[in-house]
């Protein structure tokens, strides 16, 4: 067991930042406050940042931190918090970590037992599930799908049989394929898609898979949120399609065995002992 205050201590902290993902008012005073006080930013696109730092008036020395050397800058990152520098963490729009560069920042501060903090801000997958129309007391956050369309239409077979709401995010580019591949293996499903979400031209999409495959790609644009209705037909999960999402679920080395057996278990209905059996078999 390893208990960090996140501000009752003298040590320097990673502060984990969220930029605003379009509307510049949503970077809060207390995000403002925290870069001001940091040594160092570490961002995804050190470009993007001092743009937006430029806004409000801040200039700090920038590390770049992004999916192509995010190894190096990690080590670059700790190794300044270790000698007393204070880093905030960023990335292009939201949170660092979610979809985004930062995690492995992330996890290698907390074995270093140094303290993180987040600040909070701007996202783009609640507002998009919240005004989706969809379920939203059970739902899961998968993130961009495989750019490759064999590993795509892999993925969306171990996802089929969710029966709680979806959510993925989508570059425009690729939003047509996407949604053909998902109607082609999910079938049709309420569906809504959300898209430059706290900007001017903010719009939600509601209908169903199907309709969307007439959308007009052109009139797609900017990143977007697509949120999906559980499989919610099913009358029993198969045991293969069971162990499908096992293998998937435990690829999260933060879940236990136990958490994952009640996981499960309240969403199929099922014994949380048997699945934890068939979890440990899978394991071992």
């Amino acid at each position: 067991m390893n208990r960090i205050y996140s501000f009752q201590h003298n040590s320097a902290s990673l502060f984990v930042v969220a930029t605003p993902i379009g509307n510049l008012k949503e970077f809060s005073p207390r995000a403002i406050e925290t870069i001001t006080k940091c040594d160092y930013v570490a961002s995804e696109d050190t470009r993007t940042t001092g743009n937006l730092l430029h806004e409000f008036n801040i200039a700090k020395p920038m590390i770049s931190c992004h999916e192509h050397n995010e190894n190096e800058a990690s080590e670059k990152i700790i190794s300044l918090i270790l000698n007393g520098k204070n880093v905030a963490l960023t990335s292009d729009a939201g949170y660092p970590g979610i979809s985004d560069p930062g995690a492995k920042v992330i996890k290698k501060a907390i074995e270093n037992n140094i303290p993180v903090s987040i600040i909070n801000g701007s996202c783009a997958f609640l507002p998009a599930l919240i005004a989706s129309n969809l379920e939203t007391n059970h739902f899961y956050f998968h993130g961009f799908l495989k750019a490759k369309a064999s590993e795509r239409i892999k993925e969306l077979e171990k996802l089929k049989n969710y029966p709680m709401t979806l959510i993925f995010y989508e570059a425009p580019h690729r939003i047509k394929d996407t949604l053909k591949d998902i109607y082609k293996i999910f079938g049709n499903r309420k569906a809504t898609i959300a898209r430059e979400i706290s900007k001017l031209y903010e719009e939600y999409i509601r209908g169903d898979l199907k309709e969307f495959q007439d959308l007009d790609e052109s009139s797609l644009k900017g990143e977007m949120v697509l949120v999906l209705e559980g499989n919610t037909k099913q009358e029993k999960i198969s045991e293969n399609d069971l162990i499908s999402i096992i293998k998937t679920r435990l690829q999260d080395k933060n879940i236990s065995k136990k958490e994952l057996s009640k996981e499960l278990a309240d969403i199929y209905d099922l014994k949380k002992n048997d699945i934890y059996q068939l979890i440990i078999k899978i394991k071992d």
